[in-house]
């Protein structure tokens, strides 16, 4: 059985869609959004096996909702778009499929039996994952979980990120989130716009910086405005120094 989860914020749309989908055999739609953030939380508390996302949507995008995945449990995701422009560019990046409105019976079919396909490969959403990323580099929020739901904060909010494993503490003045992902992974979704790495399991926000005091052998101690004091590895020192215009 097909587990899958479709967002649009079109109510006849996801209706449509919702009715098609279950006429296929051994397909099961298990959860519904009606935009991007919600789309989010049912990927995350449904697991499933293939998401169709509307490119656009309120709160995130579908490219933004598979931009905040982490690629190795991504499910497979298919974008629906009225713009052919998406399109081509998912193609040529290999992306599962696209649906273009106005879609047809026939063409949903065949886009079924090409999730069947790459599921019978092992296939995960790491493609898909790749395009949001390309198509929305500039990541301004973050989904982090509260709870039992997910919500968005500001990434300009965050002060630093803390690496335990497959695990990121993310630290904002407020609070701090525990996200299930890399730092490589996080860093390379947020971009290098306004955070740096400092450590091998410890990246800072530029403008939380308040100074810099040399210890021994090239590190040195990083005072953040808030009064935490991070390590800045040697490694690293030449990144930072150049980033601060020093």
């Amino acid at each position: 059985m097909i587990r899958v989860v479709i967002a649009d914020d079109e109510a006849p749309a996801r209706e449509k869609l919702a009715q098609w989908l279950s006429e296929q055999p051994g397909v099961t739609v298990v959860g519904a959004a009606e935009d991007g953030l919600s789309a989010s939380h049912c990927i995350e508390h449904f697991h499933p096996d293939v998401a169709f996302l509307d490119v656009q949507m309120p709160m995130l995008s579908g490219l933004q909702v598979a931009a905040q995945l982490e690629p190795s449990n991504a499910p497979l995701m298919v974008f629906v778009t009225a713009f052919d422009e998406h399109a081509v560019k998912a193609f040529d990046l290999n992306a599962i499929d696209y649906l273009l409105k106005p879609y047809d019976r026939d063409r949903l079919t065949r886009t079924v039996q090409r999730v069947r396909e790459r599921l019978q490969a092992h296939q995960s959403g790491a493609a898909a994952v790749a395009i949001g990323r390309e198509r929305s580099p500039s990541c301004e929020r973050l989904l982090v979980p509260d709870g039992e739901r997910l919500k968005l904060i500001d990434t300009e909010s965050i002060e630093w990120l803390q690496a335990d494993d497959n695990y990121v503490h993310v630290n904002t003045a407020a609070r701090t989130y525990v996200l299930r992902r890399t730092l490589q992974d996080l860093l390379a979704q947020m971009g290098e716009k306004h955070f740096v790495r400092v450590h091998k399991s410890t990246a800072v926000n530029l403008r939380s910086i308040g100074s810099l005091t040399p210890l021994f052998k090239g590190d040195y101690e990083i005072h953040l405005h808030n009064g935490r004091v991070l390590r800045l590895s040697r490694r690293y020192r030449e990144a930072l120094f150049a980033r601060l215009g020093q």
